[in-house]
């Protein structure tokens, strides 16, 4: 048996045990928090990092939470757009703040998919950046459709001061910051 340098390991477990660490690599840099609203009360925790590569892990663990109350995820991929994912039993509602971003991140290319969206590759290559989903998906919690299409239009603002923007908005802002605290953002 050909043993791993200094780890008394076979070879073949450490190549699985390096698979991790090089998937998280390839995961996209930026952040992603619940947002929790039971009680009156604001609650953010941090969501994996897998979440900011797949709809499908963001959903999963906003659903785990099991609040009586609202839950959406705010998803920073890459400093580069944000999601808004509010799962409810009658499906996820979405807002991916640039479609075009589904040319380079599977999960706004699966966001576009959730969402049903007939928009071709071809059409994204030649369009600016344009949100895609629903602005109404925080309405019912605070954060009218109009606030949200005016903090999203904002060209001025990187990605983190929307999100930043957004929290100030609803009155989570002091629990997100809190939270990006932890994550060293």
């Amino acid at each position: 048996m050909v043993k791993g340098p200094g780890r008394g390991l076979p070879l073949a477990l450490m190549g699985a045990q390096r698979a991790p660490a090089q998937e998280a690599a390839s995961l996209p840099g930026g952040f992603g928090v619940a947002v929790v609203r039971e009680d009156g009360k604001w609650r953010c925790t941090p969501l994996r990092r897998g979440a900011l590569n797949s709809l499908t892990v963001a959903e999963t663990e906003l659903r785990e939470l099991r609040s009586a109350g609202a839950v959406f995820g705010l998803l920073d991929v890459d400093e580069e757009f944000f999601v808004i994912v509010r799962p409810a039993p009658a499906g996820t509602r979405l807002l991916l703040l640039d479609a075009t971003a589904a040319l380079d991140y599977d999960i706004a290319a699966e966001v576009l998919d959730k969402l049903d969206s007939d928009i071709d590759d071809e059409d994204l290559e030649d369009e600016d950046p344009f949100e895609e989903g629903d602005l109404g998906v925080l309405a019912d919690i605070g954060l009218p459709a109009g606030v949200l299409g005016v903090i999203i239009a904002d060209d001025e603002m990187e990605i983190d001061e929307q999100i930043a923007a957004i929290a100030e908005r609803m009155g989570f802002d002091s629990e997100l910051s809190s939270v990006l605290d932890k994550l060293g953002r």
